[in-house]
């Protein structure tokens, strides 16, 4: 184990990351997801927006160094920030947001009268019911340079403009294609617009009252610039406009065969761009990055040779992350850009000559911290039960993670003995509680599960992984996988006696006496030639259950696409499927009263219906799943359900809509936690050292670090939102 002086000690207090506004800290290395759309302030080019694919944005102030993870409810496709008032910023999520104080706090801006919001597929999107005569999915958005109030959206295959803020609309156009990007040119008269708005494949412009239209020489696959400048991107290949688009030139990168996807330009300075390309033959060998004009794509410059990146380089290599998915240029400042990739931020404030990472930072003990971009998906934290501050966060896509620092500092802790094709996902970790060091782990190179995505692409038997083993606190590790073929393997217990237990996603239940040298399979009494077999849950008296992940996704329900739950009084020799509540065919998690093994609480994730989801929630069995009673239905995607550790009157529970829930009465009743909004949650953790504190995994967010405390309705900023639970003297079984 490392050990650390004082002095280091309090060098890592001082790096660990600044907490959000309210009680929360997010914990890992940062970065490793997906982003998106960067968004440069035109009236401050230290504040910037980002977004990412698993519904988080970011806004940072100081130009990178901090960020603050915000939620609207799903992923933004774009931001705007008002031309006028810098402290205005509209995004694009389930519907337009607008926030009023530079991005602190946001209000939904359109559609206005939102009656109530369903949350019906697998991912809870949220589907917004409205009464408004005006509504629908907004594509492109603009205002006025000159009267903040004057906005331009593109709602379906219209234009409608408002000049009240959005008080009032009136139809402005109807093309009968979507459009993509709006522009107004400023040397404009304020009264008579021109106006130019961008579909896939022609250039729709207003000017002097008419509308005329100009055809791009190509489909466009991405579209930048400003009047009269515009650049296009199609197979590869970019075409130019300098003349608004009546004529249009190519645009060779230097070299041969590169292939130019994402393209941006300057707002003021449109003759200043910068494209990402891949494949760039210059002159022998392929290169990928960046690519600059300073002269409206006449010629082009590669300017990605000097990026000094944090550690996702380091630990996957240069091209780990690829080139640039998007990138965003200060409107004034044409050498100020951001760029998103695969997993980071990077940022350049001198044209490209060097750049630098803007997702994590570099702490005292060489190991890595975030900066509050934190684009992962967790399944655990896990502690070592010989040395508190040695943890680990078994993450998707970036793997294991561990710290020898209680948070402060993180490192992969897969560099060493775990095959290449495993290192992708971590699902679940144990500890041996009697050596020291010693730990299993599930690993895979199939992420994401159990949401349908994964399995709808490809057979369970394909996918990758197995348990691995460590001797030495995660140092180092060898496979463990004798009698078990390649798995998805998604959850590992181990029981009193040492028994170990392994669910194989499309595999089922694999047991070892051992110590992991020797697996069989335990199918004995499970149906389905490919079970999904999810977690499994031990209780006080040594009774083993199994969840079963549902293999539908089409809202129907008592069919061979449900889900399951399995018990075995045996060590899995012999598996009894526990009836279910009539429709909920998603069992999702299980946790046990310790001190009562015959209360049980399920977790369970609602069907999809037109409605909404329907007979997810939380289900509360007194008699060992003999029957059922919903207490809990509010949130219909619940993921999983937690016991403190230290009073089993205590109970957690979160899920994908934007929550996480305690209950003090043994789950009759449930209260909102302030604070924790991040749209998809996975599972609670009690903090070991102190159990008013919790952490909670996510889907696409890292861990989350904070109060579980009660809400508490003079909490500042928060409301005090109850569960609908039932009391006692109204419980009502069902199934």
């Amino acid at each position: 184990m490392r050990r650390l002086s004082l002095v280091m000690a309090a060098a890592l207090a001082c790096a660990a990351p600044a907490p959000r506004a309210d009680v929360w800290r997010i914990l890992g290395p940062g970065g490793g997801g997906s982003l998106f759309h960067p968004a440069v302030s035109p009236h401050d080019s230290r504040t910037v927006l980002v977004a990412c694919d698993m519904t988080g944005s970011y806004i940072t102030h100081d130009g990178g160094a901090t960020w603050r993870i915000f939620n609207l409810g799903g992923p933004v496709r774009f931001f705007l920030f008002d031309p006028i008032d810098a402290r205005v910023i509209y995004a694009k999520g389930p519907g337009i947001f607008r926030s009023a104080d530079n991005g602190e706090t946001w209000k939904r801006f359109f559609p206005r009268d939102v009656q109530k919001i369903t949350m019906g597929d697998d991912h809870a999107e949220g589907r917004l019911h409205t009464d408004a005569q005006l509504s629908g999915e907004v594509s492109a958005m603009a205002i006025d340079p000159a009267d903040s109030r004057a906005i331009y959206l593109a709602l379906g295959t219209a234009l409608w403009t408002s000049t009240d803020t959005g008080a009032t609309w009136q139809k402005a156009a109807d093309f009968h294609v979507r459009t993509l990007q709006i522009w107004i040119d400023p040397r404009s008269p304020p009264t008579d617009r021109t106006l130019y708005l961008a579909s896939a494949d022609i250039l729709h412009i207003r000017r002097e009252g008419g509308w005329s239209s100009e055809p791009f020489p190509v489909p466009a696959t991405a579209i930048a610039g400003a009047p009269p400048v515009f650049y296009l991107t199609h197979a590869g290949k970019i075409h130019v406009s300098t003349d608004g688009g009546v004529t249009w030139r190519d645009s060779e990168l230097p070299g041969f065969q590169g292939q130019a996807t994402e393209i941006a330009a300057s707002a003021e300075h449109p003759e200043v761009a910068y494209v990402s390309y891949s494949g760039l033959r210059a002159p022998m060998r392929a290169t990928w990055g960046v690519a600059k004009t300073t002269d409206s794509g006449r010629h082009w410059e590669p300017v990605y040779d000097s990026v000094r990146d944090a550690w996702l380089t380091d630990r996957f290599g240069a091209g780990g992350a690829g080139n640039p998915y998007s990138l965003g240029v200060a409107p004034h400042d044409a050498g100020t850009v951001y760029a998103t990739d695969s997993g980071r931020v990077i940022r350049t404030t001198d044209g490209g000559k060097t750049w630098n990472s803007a997702y994590s930072n570099r702490t005292p003990d060489g190991n890595w911290i975030t900066n509050g971009v934190d684009v992962t998906t967790c399944y655990g934290v896990h502690f070592d039960p010989f040395e508190a501050r040695h943890m680990f966060i078994s993450y998707t896509d970036i793997g294991l993670w561990a710290s020898d620092t209680g948070g402060a500092s993180w490192y992969s802790a897969t560099r060493r003995g775990v095959p290449r094709q495993w290192e992708n996902t971590t699902y679940w970790m144990e500890f041996d509680p009697t050596v020291r060091g010693r730990i299993w782990a599930a690993m895979s190179g199939t992420h994401d599960l159990p949401r349908p995505k994964m399995w709808r692409r490809a057979s369970p038997a394909s996918y990758t992984g197995g348990v691995v083993r460590s001797d030495d606190g995660g140092r180092t590790w060898r496979v463990q996988n004798s009698g078990m073929p390649q798995t998805a393997a998604t959850h590992i217990l181990r029981d009193p006696a040492g028994a170990l237990y392994v669910t194989g996603f499309g595999r089922g239940v694999f047991k070892s006496t051992d110590g992991g040298e020797h697996w069989s399979l335990k199918n004995a009494g499970i149906a389905g030639e490919q079970p999904f077999a999810w977690r499994m849950v031990r209780d006080s008296k040594d009774t083993l259950y199994l969840t079963v992940a549902r293999r539908s996704d089409d809202g129907t329900f008592g069919n061979a696409g449900d889900g399951a739950l399995y018990r075995s009084t045996d060590g899995a020799e012999h598996w009894s499927r526990v009836p279910l509540p009539a429709g909920l065919n998603g069992p999702n998690g299980l946790a046990i009263d310790p001190q009562n093994p015959g209360r049980l609480y399920l977790a369970a994730w609602g069907r999809s219906t037109p409605e909404g989801a329907a007979d997810g929630g939380i289900y509360l069995s007194t008699n060992r799943g003999a029957s059922w009673l919903r207490v809990f239905e509010q949130d219909q995607h619940i993921y999983d359900v937690t016991i403190d550790p230290a009073d089993a009157r205590v109970l957690y529970a979160t899920g994908f809509e934007s929550a996480a829930w305690r209950s003090a009465d043994r789950g009759l009743t449930w209260k909102r936690i302030p604070g924790f909004d991040f749209k998809w949650a996975h599972r609670v953790t009690v903090d070991p050292q102190d159990r008013g504190q919790i952490y909670i995994t996510t889907f696409g967010g890292s861990v989350w670090h904070g109060t579980g405390a009660m809400c508490i309705a003079t909490t500042p900023g928060y409301g005090c939102t109850t569960g609908r639970g039932v009391e006692p003297d109204v419980l009502r079984h069902v199934g």
